[in-house]
């Protein structure tokens, strides 16, 4: 891989990681804004409660989603990012830019999908 085109990845991973924890940031202070409103009517309880589930839950994505993320600046500063690690080919550059933090290449990514299917 190009280092023009590691420069690009690098920057397009730190983006993506500030906007994940910007989302988070302002997902806690809503939250937490909502805690101290007294709810009177249980229709409006259960909308408040769905959307505080709601949240958590694309939360946890974004948790998930960041770790991946620095485990992908971890792969560049290593240089065996863009390298598939089962079988150690290069993934793709389009497979790379729709999924940046992707660790295998599409054949071995299908083989998998296959294998969770059986």
């Amino acid at each position: 891989m190009r280092k023009r085109e590691v420069v690009q990845y690098r920057t397009l991973l730190k983006q993506q990681l500030t906007d994940l924890v910007g989302q988070g940031e302002q997902t806690v202070r809503q939250m937490v804004g909502r805690e101290a409103e007294e709810i009177a009517d249980p229709n409006d309880r259960g909308t408040v409660e769905s959307e505080r589930n709601w949240a958590l839950r694309l939360g946890d994505r974004d948790r998930r989603l960041a770790t991946k993320i620095e485990a992908a600046l971890e792969r560049i500063e290593k240089g065996t990012f863009g390298v598939c690690e089962t079988c150690g080919r290069p993934i793709g550059a389009a497979r790379l830019k729709a999924r940046p933090v992707t660790t295998l290449c599409i054949d071995c990514k299908t083989e998998s999908e296959r294998s969770e299917r059986s």
